[in-house]
């Protein structure tokens, strides 16, 4: 996904994807729901709620649509009981 993503977003997605904060030793994690909302034509917030055993974690995406009619992931965020990251655009 780092190819797609653009801005403060790259770095956000970058240091997530070290530190592993969906990975479990336990049940491997599920999607349970997925959702969207379109603030404005060629912007996309997006969710999923991901469950492994007993917890439950949150993942936005902000997807902006570029000039070059490409989707870009522009701002990701996610939560959880202990750790909460977000990148502002």
């Amino acid at each position: 996904m780092l190819r797609h993503t653009a801005g403060p977003a790259y770095d956000e997605l970058a240091r997530l994807a070290e530190r592993g904060p969906l990975r479990t030793r336990g049940p491997r994690p599920v999607v349970r729901d997925v959702g969207y909302y379109e603030p404005r034509p060629g912007a996309i917030e997006a969710f999923a709620r991901i469950g492994a055993g007993d917890r439950l974690r949150a993942m936005a995406f902000r997807l902006e649509l570029g000039r070059d009619h490409r989707w870009r992931c522009t701002a990701v965020e996610l939560g959880g009981p202990r750790t909460r990251t977000a990148v502002d655009n």
